[in-house]
């Protein structure tokens, strides 16, 4: 009969040495994601920090210097001993994309390590389609990868996507021909950005994305919130206790089909009130050419005069009763508007529907302030170029995604 490969403690070896590999790849991930959190900090912060003992710090903190991943800042002079060396995660560490597919444009950047966009392309459509989109992926992935320096290019940590679920369904709404996005039904966006790119992929609902991008590189003061992305289609995401809620299901959050009141006493969901591709009807209903809206990002026209005064009003009304409604749920700091809005039309839409809000009969209810999104524009390409980070390096499950690839 065989000795079986146990220490006298009757643990595995081979059982033990994993479970050291995995402890070691946890407490980096730790250790990173302190840094990331808190900008700058000393190892025996660190140590303090995270519960590690100072060796113990050290040790990971010479390996992920090893590894680029970390700097060393100045050293600061205490009063006694030797001076303290603040370590900082290295921008050049590691780098990543993130692909946002939406209705009417796709955009991508290129985000180093500490969430600053390095690469960003543009490519506005009527509707999205999957060969369009490939050869755009395709393109600016090239482009990207060859404007890294050779030694970069090993540092790319993956590609995240951000798009809307079921994006077949809103054919109609986009005014695409029949069947012109049935092909997304079969195709599989992760695995076929994954080929493209020779890179893992990782995918997202696009406002949930926007909501992580807020929630890890925005400036919030709030740990709960409820968050509200105005695209062509408005969304939004939840964030409770510092993380973001996805819900038994993966819905939470899916403010769009959230019922507000009509104005004529009636009810509607959300996404008929306070999405883009409401304004683009009330601009062919006048003869206007609602393409104008997506030409340049962030540009709109500046003589939708009464159209744009219309939709702010019905959008806020509806955003209003959204937040009111989830506020009767769960007792929101505050509410964050964004979107792919010019700015001036955003802080339109954040004051109006703070009036709106202040109109409401909210008794009972603890007051939520509304405040204006910090990331803007791109908050759902960078929300997607923070998911390989976080499967890679960081120990953070604030952010859900599927990985293929």
């Amino acid at each position: 009969m065989m000795a079986d490969a146990t220490s006298p403690t009757g643990l595995d070896e081979r059982l033990r040495g994993s479970n050291q590999s995995n402890l070691r790849a946890h407490n980096e991930r730790a250790v990173l994601s302190l840094i990331r959190q808190e900008g700058v900090l000393a190892k025996a912060e660190i140590a303090r920090r995270t519960g590690l003992s100072p060796q113990t710090a050290s040790v990971i903190m010479r390996a992920l210097e090893a590894e680029e991943l970390v700097l060393r800042d100045a050293p600061q002079r205490g009063r006694v001993g030797q001076p303290s060396v603040p370590m900082r995660l290295n921008p050049d560490g590691a780098f990543s994309l993130g692909l946002k597919v939406g209705r009417r444009s796709a955009d991508i950047v290129l985000m180093d390590f500490v969430g600053t966009v390095r690469a960003h392309a543009r490519r506005a459509y009527d509707y999205p389609a999957v060969a369009e989109v490939a050869a755009f992926l395709r393109a600016s992935f090239a482009e990207f990868r060859d404007g890294l320096a050779p030694r970069h290019r090993s540092r790319l940590a993956g590609l995240g996507i951000a798009m809307p679920s079921e994006i077949w369904n809103w054919e109609r709404e986009v005014a695409a021909p029949h069947g012109a996005m049935d092909a997304w039904r079969s195709v599989d966006m992760a695995a076929l950005a994954s080929d493209i790119a020779g890179l893992p992929a990782f995918l997202a609902n696009d406002a949930t994305a926007a909501c992580a991008a807020e929630l890890v590189f925005g400036a919030s003061p709030s740990a709960d919130f409820i968050y509200v992305f105005v695209g062509a289609f408005v969304g939004g995401g939840i964030v409770i206790n510092n993380s973001l809620v996805a819900g038994r299901l993966g819905n939470a959050g899916a403010l769009g089909s959230m019922l507000v009141a009509d104005g004529a006493g009636g009810s509607r969901q959300l996404i008929n009130a306070a999405s883009i591709h409401v304004l683009e009807k009330m601009m062919r209903d006048e003869g206007r050419d609602p393409r104008a809206l997506w030409a340049e990002e962030g540009v709109w026209p500046d003589d939708l005069g009464s159209l744009l005064d219309r939709w702010l009003a019905l959008a806020a009304g509806g955003i209003a009763h959204a937040v009111a409604s989830a506020c009767a749920v769960y007792d929101f700091d505050c509410a964050v508007i964004d979107g792919s809005l010019p700015a001036p039309v955003r802080d339109r839409l954040v004051a109006e529907t703070k009036a709106a809000l202040r109109r409401l009969d909210l008794e009972g209810l603890s007051p939520a302030t509304v405040r204006t999104g910090t990331i803007g524009l791109n908050a759902r390409e960078t929300g997607a170029a923070s998911l390989p980070f976080f499967a890679k390096y960081l120990l953070d499950h604030r952010v859900l995604y599927a990985e293929r690839g």
